[in-house]
């Protein structure tokens, strides 16, 4: 396949892509309109870390679209937070978060949540840890 200015090869998956517009396809049309991931309302934290779940089905599932199995590939070789995601796909965090519900309802991806604040353990705690073990 070649560019129609140039003449050029064409990198596949760049038909979608205008280098001067930006993408072809927009993200309200990628994620069909929605803007919550899924039904179930999950929210994905940007530091959340997204790993391919290692009971997910084998094959390919035709109800998922090129951008779904753009994030299975990118969590194939390693475990990537949404942020990480986002930025690989060159798609906006927004879309990310709905694709990735999709894909955890479908039982594709694992999300390990980040600890809440309020679990963390307290600093004065961590600093008498700290002066304890120098004691030693």
């Amino acid at each position: 396949m070649t560019d129609d200015t140039t003449g050029a090869p064409r990198e596949p998956g760049s038909q979608w892509y205008d280098h001067e517009a930006g993408p072809l396809v927009r993200p309200y049309a990628v994620t069909g309109g929605r803007t919550a991931p899924g039904p179930s309302g999950v929210r994905f934290d940007l530091i959340a870390l997204v790993s391919l779940d290692p009971a997910a089905p084998a094959g390919d599932d035709p109800a998922l679209g090129p951008e779904h199995r753009a994030l299975i590939d990118l969590c194939r070789p390693e475990t990537q937070s949404v942020a990480e995601l986002a930025a690989c796909a060159d798609l906006p965090v927004g879309v990310v978060r709905v694709l990735l519900g999709d894909l955890l309802e479908r039982g594709r991806v694992t999300v390990s949540r980040p600890v809440p604040p309020a679990q963390l353990p307290d600093e004065r705690v961590l600093r008498e840890v700290i002066a304890g073990l120098r004691a030693l």
